[in-house]
């Protein structure tokens, strides 16, 4: 049952149309809430975001009423805390607001809800802690988890075969069968021991037994997220070398001088890299030759290692789709499929996540086909084809594509560029690894990358997707995007 709670020192709601603040709620210890001026209306609604409990007040509030984590980009309806964009799991509660006594009056239920998802960016071993869903979940929706490999797909019958035997016929079929980490196909890295992919539990729990209480000697082969994550995630106790093809870290995304701000990051905590550098083979341990002792790089200089960690990129899951004569997959083993993500050619299929190549209509995209590896994406791919299916007359909803990285510390983005970017304007400390980044194409921003700027990005994405981003002209003038309204 509801109960009444009162605001505490707040006698009028005096919000302006677009404002938000953070409240107190009297008798409930550390209850507090947010209210939000949509239109001239004043709402209620959970101050955290669901996600991982940013706060929301330091988010962005835009004149449609969405509300945006200044963190990961999480977006809610204002009005009644539905999900608006990705990675939240879990809507807002909304609340009900009176005035009584010249007091203004909260309805709620006897606890506010609490829960939320965290987000991990070490090597976290528990599959309860990364857990999204809970068992009971599944089946309170009715859903069934079939722990099956899926060996061929009958497009044209409607069904599908796994390993076990088993068939499964589908009204509507969704593939999202994610990726799959791509290894080293040179000297030493198939036959010797200690050496790692990273991409599920099994893997980290491999990782972590290696590495055992500290002290190691670690190897990481590739320069992009992965290996400057689990970089940073190793750097405290353990000796770590990053091996990277490229001049700076994350340079085909970021750019060179950008990568070079999260390589000296690194850098700080301990970490050691070697750029612009092949890998000839893996060199096994002289204490077990089982194992691997080292790495040579084609200059013959060799590192030694007492494991190493393989970042080298990740490829669409889609191996049991590749002799299926009724489905073309693209060169990198993806599906392509339309703005709603029904893949080409086939009725009812869809394809979300890292499988699917889809038309991106952002800022410098032009309907330019893109396949983008992160959560947000998987999500918001997944949220698109449960509209559709609800509803096939419903327009394709469009999202602003959003990443994040630990990389010392956090990296916000948005944006894409399939069509790459040829200008860059670095705004702020990059000496002290606190920036924003705009990336241009043109006069057109495409993308935007922060560090310790927030909301900065979340305010990007919301001005990307209602066309109201400025120009690079503006920019270098030096406007100040978080001052325009949305």
């Amino acid at each position: 049952m509801a109960q009444e709670y009162k605001l505490k020192d707040l006698n009028t709601l005096d919000l302006q149309p677009g404002e938000k603040k953070e409240v107190e709620v009297e008798g409930i210890e550390g209850g507090k809430v947010l209210l939000c001026n949509v239109g001239g209306k004043v709402t209620a609604v959970g101050h955290k975001c669901t996600h991982y409990g940013a706060p929301l007040v330091k988010g962005v509030l835009t004149a449609d009423g969405r509300i945006t984590c200044p963190w990961h980009g999480a977006c809610f309806n204002a009005t009644n805390g539905d999900i608006e964009n990705a990675p939240a799991l879990d809507a807002l509660p909304a609340f009900e607001l009176s005035e009584k006594n010249e007091n203004q009056i909260l309805r709620l239920p006897a606890e506010l809800d609490q829960k939320r998802t965290k987000l991990s960016k070490a090597l976290i071993d528990d599959p309860s802690k990364i857990a999204l869903r809970d068992e009971a979940w599944f089946k309170d929706g009715s859903i069934a988890n079939v722990n099956d490999t899926v060996t061929s797909i009958d497009f044209a019958g409607k069904k599908l075969s796994t390993k076990s035997g088993s068939s499964y016929p589908y009204t509507k079929l969704v593939l999202a069968s994610g990726g799959t980490p791509k290894s080293l196909p040179l000297p030493g890295f198939k036959e010797l021991g200690n050496i790692f992919l990273l991409r599920n539990i099994h893997h980290v729990k491999e990782i972590v037994a290696a590495i055992g209480q500290k002290n190691k000697k670690i190897v990481i082969i590739g320069s992009s997220f992965i290996g400057m994550e689990v970089a940073n995630a190793t750097a405290k106790d353990n000796d770590v070398t990053v091996v990277g093809m490229e001049s700076a870290p994350l340079e085909r995304i970021m750019g060179a001088e950008v990568g070079k701000i999260f390589q000296k990051a690194l850098e700080g905590n301990g970490v050691k890299f070697h750029m612009e550098a092949g890998v000839e083979k893996a060199i096994p341990s002289k204490s077990d030759s089982s194992k691997v002792g080292g790495v040579q790089l084609k200059d013959g200089t060799t590192l030694e290692a007492d494991l190493v960690i393989l970042g080298t990129g990740v490829g669409p899951a889609t191996g049991y789709l590749k002799d299926n004569k009724s489905v073309e997959l693209q060169k990198d083993g993806s599906l392509k499929t339309d703005e709603n993500f029904l893949v080409s050619g086939l009725k009812d299929v869809y394809a979300i996540g890292d499988i699917a190549t889809y038309p991106y209509h952002g800022p410098g995209g032009e309907g330019s086909l893109t396949r983008i590896e992160h959560w947000n994406v998987a999500q918001n791919s997944g949220r698109s084809v449960a509209t559709h299916i609800n509803d096939p007359s419903a327009s394709p909803k469009s999202f602003i594509p959003i990443f994040w990285s630990a990389l010392g510390s956090q990296l916000r983005y948005c944006g894409n560029t399939p069509n790459g970017w040829d200008d860059l304007v670095l705004q702020g400390e990059p000496e002290n690894a606190k920036f924003v980044a705009y990336y241009f194409k043109g006069e057109t921003v495409v993308a935007v990358g922060t560090m310790q700027f927030d909301p900065i990005m979340s305010q990007a994405s919301e001005l990307m997707r209602i066309g109201k981003m400025p120009s690079k002209s503006e920019l270098k003038k030096g406007l100040d995007s978080l001052g325009l309204k949305l």
